[in-house]
């Protein structure tokens, strides 16, 4: 059965949700923000007033149960979504998580078999694959104006190190985040060459903290075997003062460039000859994301990023993870 009008719980009122999640959930289309939770009374209730909800929470129990919520958006740190999602499907409520999806591929594999047994539609915020860059990239490997693919080239590099007072520093505590730079800014990269590409077939690893002082890495190297034999390398750093992130596709006939990453012209080269493709942006990238999980809730559809994507880059996680411990490639 469609729905009016989708009544959003947002669960967090951290960076992602106050500067993305919670103004796109209320410029939707047929969407309502209609409560807040967090864990501080006074920031929550400040947040809820700027965006227009009506209802705010500090228990999460309470409001994930409340008769006037149709869905649930987590904003929270990565060690509770799971079983926050899991509590918000027994609530039969819709569910949209965010990156990553948990902290591992058993746990996320515990939480798509819950949502199989449902009715509701639950998803995960890759939201770049509801860009401009991931359609025209997918167009073009759908036509093969790039030919075969022979390498796909994968880097980030920035420096990270939040202080104990920091409201970031959970990135850097592996029980809340479930790695460094591989978890944070890499499963977005691993989503789109699993989106684009499919899942490789196998991964050698070397996974180091060199520099910072603390436990999850800030330093990976990445080969990927593709499915057609090809290779998918990767670089995630959070040790260098500079800055690059960057996404290249190369096939036998032209290559596709996205460098920087999210922002300026994409550049696509046939042979030698080069072109800047200026794509369109939307202001609130999160917006695309959650007009298409409405659209989904109302018209029974699946959402963009379904839990049975979104698992598949925890999977690739873990694969890495296990190929650096081990010191082998590891069959994906």
């Amino acid at each position: 059965m469609s729905e009016a009008s989708v009544r959003w719980l947002l669960v967090g009122t951290g960076d992602i949700a106050r500067k993305r999640v919670g103004p796109a959930l209320v410029a939707a289309a047929n969407s309502q923000l209609a409560a807040v939770c967090g864990r501080n009374p006074e920031r929550t209730a400040a947040f809820a007033a700027e965006l227009g909800a009506r209802t705010c929470f500090t228990d999460f129990d309470e409001a994930v149960t409340h008769p006037d919520i149709s869905a649930v958006y987590l904003a929270t740190l990565v060690d509770q979504h799971v079983p926050q999602a899991m509590a918000a499907l027994n609530a039969g409520k819709h569910v949209l998580v965010e990156k990553p999806l948990g902290l591992s591929g058993e746990e996320c594999q515990a939480l798509l078999s819950l949502a199989a047994g449902t009715r509701r539609v639950a998803g995960c915020s890759y939201y770049r694959r509801c860009s401009s860059r991931f359609a025209h990239a997918s167009e073009l490997l759908a036509t093969g104006e790039l030919g075969e693919i022979v390498l796909v080239r994968m880097a980030y590099r920035a420096w990270f190190n939040p202080s104990a007072e920091d409201p970031k520093r959970w990135r850097v505590q592996k029980s809340s985040s479930g790695g460094g730079p591989l978890a944070d800014v890499g499963s977005h990269m691993l989503d789109l060459l699993i989106g684009l590409l499919g899942m490789p077939r196998t991964v050698v690893a070397a996974v180091r903290t060199l520099v910072q002082p603390y436990a999850v890495e800030d330093s990976a190297g990445l080969v990927f075997e593709l499915q057609n034999g090809a290779l998918a390398t990767g670089s995630f750093h959070w040790n260098s003062k500079t800055w690059a992130h960057e996404f290249e596709i190369v096939g036998t006939e032209g290559s596709l460039k996205w460098i920087p990453f999210d922002t300026g012209p994409v550049v696509k080269t046939v042979g030698r000859d080069s072109t800047e493709i200026r794509l369109p942006q939307p202001e609130n990238v999160h917006l695309p994301l959650i007009e298409d999980f409405v659209r989904a809730i109302r018209g029974n559809l699946q959402p963009a990023v379904p839990l049975t994507e979104a698992v598949k880059a925890n999977r690739l996680l873990d694969a890495i993870y296990r190929s650096s411990e081990e010191g082998r490639a590891v069959a994906i």
